[in-house]
């Protein structure tokens, strides 16, 4: 049986997320999507739309989707839906997790790869955050929460753009891209997202293609020279100070604890030097980074490879053929916490043939 597609929803409190979701909750689009709310609080689903009955877990809209508030774990809803739409019970196509205002979507990511039963039902699509564009900068610089939904995101969503000028939605995209060079950027206002902007994203696919921000790489390149944080910047006691000022000229004073750097080679990987240090990249700096992903040249290989990782948990796997006129060569990615961007780009360059 086919797995499950499945959206994470992320965003900061008052983001607009619960917009978004009760439109695709209402919207005639034909399919039948279970929303899972993992939250309560102020900002849940209007309230007019759910049973206001604690005991009724969920609710079938007229659209056919269904709405189930979970109050307790997130690995017992999700293998509970399971069952039941096995047993005949409820129909749904895909799911959609909205997370709380303040949720880390990593641990919520790395559910479906570790927990058995919600791998043989479920399949991860994509983590989808959607920004505050009037409020995101001050929440950028106050929460690491915020970095974080935004380091972890395959697609970013706009909102509130009507609130803020040309020149502050250019110089947060401009930040969201450094945090995040992977994400595209798109508007949601007033919950106004095409569906293929949040579903079936393919996020998570192990794709041989590594679609980067075309700005970002050039920007990359140009601040090679970047003094680099050493470990003691490490610590988690660390939020959101401002400990590099000489970017300011460039970026308007804001630093993020979490960002994004590149490493390319036209030169293959040694395959057992490669794995040794990804191995022990993941095992020492796995809690700070993110989300990372390459398309990689291997020696002898006339096959692409593929990996990604979310935390300590790497995937990789053979992707197509090189083309006559591909250029050849890697791309990796890396989107953590204060990673020391050094020791990763001199150790890969030490693992080239």
């Amino acid at each position: 049986m086919a797995l499950i597609p499945t959206t994470i929803l992320t965003g900061f409190l008052g983001a607009g997320k619960t917009t978004l979701l009760n439109r695709i909750l209402q919207e005639d689009h034909g399919m039948r999507i279970a929303v899972i709310e993992n939250e309560f609080g102020q900002e849940n689903i209007d309230n007019e739309i759910l049973v206001q009955d604690s005991g009724e877990q969920i609710v079938e809209m007229n659209n056919g989707c269904i709405c189930c508030t979970v109050r307790g774990d997130l690995i017992v809803a999700l293998t509970g839906l399971a069952q039941k739409r096995d047993a005949g019970e409820i129909q749904f196509d895909r799911v959609v997790i909205e997370t709380t205002g303040l949720a880390n979507p990593g641990p919520v990511a790395q559910t479906f790869f570790v927990d058995e039963e919600v791998g043989a039902h479920y399949m991860l699509d994509a983590v989808v955050t959607v920004v505050d564009a009037r409020h995101a900068m001050d929440q950028l610089d106050q929460h690491e929460e915020a970095q974080r939904q935004v380091g972890f995101a395959d697609k970013l969503l706009l909102s509130k753009t009507d609130l803020v000028d040309a020149d502050q939605l250019a110089a947060l995209t401009a930040r969201l891209k450094r945090i995040n060079p992977r994400a595209p950027i798109s508007s949601s206002d007033f919950g106004r997202a095409p569906i293929a902007d949040v579903l079936d994203l393919k996020g998570f696919n192990l794709n041989d293609k590594l679609e980067l921000d075309p700005d970002f790489l050039h920007t990359d390149q140009a601040h090679d020279d970047d003094h680099v944080h050493d470990e003691h910047c490490g610590h988690d006691h660390d939020h959101g100070h401002a400990h590099h000022d000489h970017h300011d000229h460039h970026h308007g004073h804001h630093s993020d604890d979490i960002a994004a750097f590149v490493f390319k080679s036209t030169r293959p990987f040694d395959t057992a030097k490669l794995d040794e240090f990804l191995g022990g990249l993941v095992n020492v700096y796995g809690p700070r980074m993110l989300r990372y992903k390459g398309v990689l040249l291997m020696k002898d290989a006339d096959r692409k490879v593929v990996f990604q990782g979310v935390h300590q948990i790497m995937g990789s796997d053979l992707g197509a053929k090189w083309g006559e006129n591909d250029v050849r060569g890697s791309k990796m990615v890396f989107i953590g916490k204060n990673l020391p961007k050094d020791i990763f780009i001199s150790g890969l360059e030490q693992c080239l043939v």
